[in-house]
């Protein structure tokens, strides 16, 4: 068990060492977490709300909570706009606020500026506006963390199914292996498209709706790769061993065969992610995917080909989509070398 556990730890370091020294992917690793980790701090980023204001001596968190605008001198019992400029003078003569970097959220429309939207980049919106007004920048930090845990949370559903299936196949083989493939065959040839323009014909797609109908498709990406892995791994010496001694099926396939099965289909994770986020942002330029009401990459693609004649925005959205694309990639090619034994001996 001792050297077991040291033949373990020796493998894992000489595995993280393998992928530290593609320089590529890990600085792709650094970047990437960067700019998500910036963007699950979107709120603190950019918002429309300050982060504290004192007025007439007390202090208000409006980034956490609501007021109306009658606590800061306004005359309507609504939200308080801040941006207002009766208000922000009011809260300037009896008090301070401090606003965020980025003074606008995703969905706050600028109905101050000097040019007919969309409006060119400039100091109060360094990367412009949309046709409706709305802060490219601020929709693009909000946008990167919608795709991202999306696809994070599509890989994770889809791959624990496929590898559950697959493992099944493999496992048993027989008429289960025959009966499951048959079925793989018959879902992978639905046609994809047409059932999310039915399913959006009669619902709304929201965040949940739309995971659950892409996880519906995505999870075979996976079956094949790990079915291979156990139709190879059923007949090892130790495999029968284990049901000689009275092992439990389901505990030889989570204990002895997963493992080595999962070393395989981790390689492919970054390329599920990519994929992920292209599915969204595909599904969301057709009008397919998310509401008008999610800060969507998508969108903005839509955006940049509608509005040709204000090219920052389809300039913008094309070079964080293909920066996000890339570095996934790079993370997914340095990991698929890592686990390559013929280039880590």
């Amino acid at each position: 068990m001792f050297l077991n556990k040291n033949k373990r730890e020796l493998i894992k370091g000489r595995k993280t060492n393998a992928f530290l020294r593609n320089k590529r992917a890990f600085y792709s690793l650094i970047i990437f977490l960067v700019i998500f980790t910036t963007s699950l701090f979107s709120e603190l980023i950019a918002n429309s709300k300050p982060y504290i204001v004192k007025y007439n001596g007390e202090y208000f968190f409006p980034i956490i909570k609501t007021y109306n605008e009658t606590t800061f001198g306004g005359d309507f019992p609504t939200e308080a706009d801040f941006r207002d400029e009766y208000i922000a003078n009011n809260i300037k003569q009896n008090g301070w606020m401090i606003m965020p970097l980025i003074p606008f959220s995703y969905n706050t429309v600028d109905y101050n500026l000097d040019t007919p939207a969309p409006s060119p980049p400039s100091s109060r919106h360094l990367l412009g506006t949309d046709d409706e007004g709305r802060d490219i920048l601020s929709r693009i930090l909000y946008g990167i963390r919608l795709s991202v845990v999306f696809a994070f949370i599509l890989t994770v559903i889809s791959s624990a199914i496929g590898i559950l299936i697959g493992a099944v196949q493999g496992y048993f083989g027989g008429k289960t292996d025959i009966i499951l493939q048959r079925f793989l065959e018959i879902w992978e040839s639905l046609p994809q498209l047409f059932i999310l323009i039915i399913i959006a014909s009669i619902f709304l797609p929201s965040f949940w709706t739309l995971l659950f109908i892409l996880m519906l498709f995505s999870w075979p990406s996976l079956t094949g790769m790990v079915r291979a892995e156990f139709l190879r791994a059923r007949n090892f010496e130790f495999v029968k061993a284990a049901k000689a001694l009275g092992v439990s099926n389901w505990r030889i396939i989570y204990r002895h065969i997963l493992p080595n099965a999962v070393v395989a289909t981790v390689t492919f994770i970054p390329f599920l992610l990519s994929e992920a986020i292209v599915s969204l942002t595909a599904l969301d330029f057709l009008g397919l995917g998310l509401s008008h009401e999610y800060p969507s990459l998508g969108d903005l693609v839509r955006q940049g080909k509608d509005n040709l004649q204000s090219p920052w925005i389809g300039i913008t959205i094309f070079v964080v989509l293909s920066t996000l694309l890339t570095i996934l990639i790079f993370i997914g090619e340095g990991v698929r070398d890592t686990f390559d034994t013929r280039k880590n001996k």
